[in-house]
């Protein structure tokens, strides 16, 4: 048996109780090259083990005795199915030494906490690790399974497969495309990544242009009927389309009921991109620079560098992308110049800003760039003392606003929702998130030239109200925070 494990410098290695588990546990030290000392009661079971070449003694692992034999080896493992027996041999060892490691067996939650106290180092449940093996196996053979219909899938296109990702894509969906792109090629397939919105914030750009990552605008699209197949990744806030859904890949539930043929959608991790870098291992196919840049980038923005809602599939996929990726590209991706249109939304954000105790709300006035919002929101967090961010603009008669939170009592997507969900559209999560409502809505007045002073007079004291509303907070005692 070998698995992959690799024991210390430490050799010298007691085993008390030897059934299957001990037994185990046994033959993988030795085939390690590990000194073993065997202690079990049953005579029989000990003659068989030296029959097999191994040092092992008979004694009564419940009595000092067995404590004796072992007290020059530096590590214990007392793995006897019956538990009191172990809760009796840890402690003769414990009366004995102090410095040995002890490794013993436990029946359940309860049992384990009982060998804790008695001095066990680390305390091991087989039904525990039984369960997460078999979970493993059944994730692994999933993943078998959902490559093999994938596959299927794409290879039923005789055309072209269209891969849509969100309104305004963010890294994650961009990278996921990307990344099933290569799936399509590798499977021979030809593709095209389309987007439905527009790739407003800077960084989403700087991401797009630096991979060299192809993107046609829906609008644009002269003949949409060449497209056989369609795949949806990362898509839970786009618009519907007029064509037939084949797969959707997502880590959100779909806002819109689809029955398609191909289904992969798992809350339980924080970004497509995870999921997408599964497939790309399974099908064991050579990941290029820019697709694996593109993926880590994904994951990456997703978690906020491994900060938020991090799983351990996220930090394998990107333990597994880390050597492929060009790390320069990224550097450049996470530091883009910021626009005058940008610079203009957070001059204008950080001179109107409201603070109220760590939240803060901020008109940025007339906007043409509203991705700009998202970015003055996020730089404002960084202001001392402020853990809530609100930035709002006016745009194509419409509230835009983008929300940011670092504040772990505050779930900024269900504030937004709160304040606005009845009037408008939110869509976010805990840390960011962001609205748009009908500017009518909070005035009443036709928009023109002559209006428009009055509107963002009105519009901000309504926006924010109900936003500090929303967040538990007067608002009548505001601050600029300086």
């Amino acid at each position: 048996m070998s698995t992959g494990v690799t024991i210390s410098s430490i050799s010298d290695y007691a085993i008390l109780g030897c059934g299957s588990v001990g037994y185990a546990v046994a033959e993988e030290l030795v085939e390690q090259g590990k000194d073993v000392l065997i202690v079990d009661r049953d005579e029989s079971r000990v003659e068989s083990l030296r029959d097999q070449d191994l040092d092992a003694r008979t004694a009564d692992i419940r009595e000092p005795e067995a404590a004796d034999l072992v007290a020059d080896r530096d590590v214990v493992l007392i793995l006897a199915s019956d538990v009191e027996s172990n809760k009796q041999a840890v402690s003769h060892i414990r009366d004995e030494n102090d410095d040995q490691f002890v490794v013993a067996r436990a029946s359940d939650p309860v049992s384990g906490d009982e060998l804790s106290d008695l001095g066990a180092d680390i305390v091991i449940n087989p039904s525990s690790v039984i369960a997460e093996s078999a979970l493993r196996a059944l994730e692994s053979g999933e993943l078998e399974y959902n490559t093999g219909k994938l596959a299927q899938l794409l290879e039923e296109t005789s055309n072209r497969l269209a891969i849509v990702t969100q309104d305004s894509p963010d890294p994650d969906s961009i990278a996921s495309a990307a990344a099933l792109q290569a799936i399509a090629t590798h499977l021979g397939i030809e593709s095209d990544i389309i987007y439905l919105g527009d790739v407003g914030h800077q960084e989403n750009r700087a991401f797009v242009n630096l991979l060299g990552i192809d993107l046609l605008q829906w609008d644009e699209l002269e003949d949409r009927s060449i497209y056989d197949t369609v795949a949806l990744v990362d898509h839970a806030t786009s618009t519907e389309m007029d064509l037939a859904i084949d797969a959707v890949i997502d880590h959100h539930e779909a806002d819109t009921e689809y029955e398609p043929e191909f289904v992969d959608i798992r809350p339980n991790m924080s970004s497509t991109s995870t999921i997408v870098t599964k497939y790309i291992q399974e099908f064991d196919m050579n990941v290029s620079e820019e697709v694996a840049t593109a993926l880590l980038y994904g994951i990456r923005a997703e978690t906020l560098d491994f900060k938020r809602d991090t799983t351990p599939a996220d930090l394998t996929a990107a333990a597994y992308l880390y050597p492929f990726a060009n790390h320069d590209t990224l550097e450049q991706v996470e530091s883009p110049s910021m626009s005058p249109e940008t610079l203009d939304v957070l001059a204008e954000a950080i001179a109107n800003r409201d603070v109220q105790g760590s939240h803060l709300v901020s008109n940025a006035g007339l906007v043409r760039d509203r991705e700009a919002l998202t970015q003055a929101a996020s730089h404002l967090l960084n202001l001392e003392g402020v853990t809530t961010t609100a930035v709002f603009g006016i745009a194509d008669e419409t509230i835009f606003l983008a929300g940011r939170s670092k504040d772990i009592r505050i779930n900024i997507g269900k504030v937004l929702d709160d304040a606005y969900g009845e009037m408008g559209e939110t869509a976010g999560h805990s840390t960011q998130a962001s609205a748009e409502i009908p500017l009518g809505i909070f005035t009443g007045i036709e928009i023109s030239e002559d209006t428009r002073d009055t509107l963002l007079e009105l519009t901000e004291e309504a926006v924010k109200r109900t936003l500090f509303d929303a967040m538990g907070v007067d608002g009548t005692e505001g601050s600029n925070g300086s």
